[in-house]
């Protein structure tokens, strides 16, 4: 059978492979498109299971909501370059639409669920990593299902995603908070939330960097002192604590109970947060990538 261009065309719409590779997967399937499709896909599966090794520190998070349910994806690229490639970033939405639609779990529950194109998510993943040329994982997925408002946000450049319950208030009270912890990105919600061994463990750095004449103050006004240094020290990591971004004035505090609502809690997710990247010379990145 002759291989068209009009062939090997819809092969490379099919599957997002490269001219020369749709071309040669029609000619040893005898230009049988879903055999060579399949072919493709075998081929991109094992293209993505060599780079897998291979740090994968950038990307975008996706996000998806509907009524009180919502979903942030983190899915990590090697490069900027590609997580800013039109088609990764519309891998990464659709990705964050069949979390929502399928309700998965995890992660792994996810890499079963269909797309639209009828490819599950990890197949898709797979082609994705043969398309672009680089590791592509998809790494956490946290979800939100509340009887309360939903504050969702994501950075335009895609790096910072927060989801918010927010029991009471209101849908543009919920979005402010949202857009407060992608700003500032408090640890903590309320200050209950501080584990106890990070309160104690400030104590004790306070009381070094006092001076003898404090530390022979008596024993009251020295807990007072103490005290007043760490309820400072607890407002800086938690929501409830810091100074709302869109009104100065305010604490989050203030501004959620003068709404007579409550902040159940709050996801928070940072693309790379916790990977160790990899600095490489220019030279070095150019001798990896010609042993792909």
């Amino acid at each position: 059978m002759e291989i068209t261009a009009s062939l090997v065309k819809e092969l490379r719409e099919r599957t997002g492979a490269g001219m020369m590779e749709c071309k040669k997967a029609l000619t040893e399937a005898g230009g049988n498109i879903d055999a060579a499709a399949e072919a493709l896909r075998k081929s991109g599966a094992a293209k993505a299971d060599k780079k897998a090794d291979r740090v994968a520190a950038e990307g975008r998070l996706g996000l998806a909501q509907n009524g009180g349910k919502a979903v942030l994806v983190e899915i990590n690229s090697e490069t900027d370059f590609v997580a800013n490639d039109i088609n990764f970033k519309n891998f990464v939405d659709s990705v964050a639409a069949a979390a929502l639609a399928s309700g998965a779990a995890d992660v792994e529950a996810l890499k079963s669920a269909t797309l639209p194109s009828g490819q599950t998510v990890e197949e898709t993943r797979a082609t994705a990593v043969q398309t672009l040329g680089e590791n592509i994982q998809i790494r956490r997925l946290v979800k939100l299902d509340t009887t309360g408002n939903v504050g969702s946000y994501v950075h335009t450049n895609g790096k910072v995603g927060v989801l918010i319950d927010l029991i009471g208030g209101d849908a543009e009270l919920a979005r402010g908070l949202a857009m407060h912890v992608a700003a500032l990105k408090p640890p903590h919600n309320k200050a209950a939330d501080v584990p106890a061994e990070f309160v104690e463990k400030e104590k004790e750095i306070e009381l070094a960097k006092m001076s003898e004449k404090d530390k022979s103050k008596p024993a009251d006004i020295l807990e007072k002192i103490i005290s007043g240094k760490i309820n400072k020290i607890v407002s800086e990591v938690t929501l409830y604590g810091q100074s709302y971004v869109l009104d100065g004035d305010k604490t989050v505090e203030q501004v959620v109970k003068a709404a007579g609502a409550d902040v159940a809690g709050f996801q928070l997710l940072v693309v790379g947060e916790g990977i160790e990247k990899v600095v490489e010379d220019y030279a070095a990145e150019v001798a990896k990538a010609m042993q792909v």
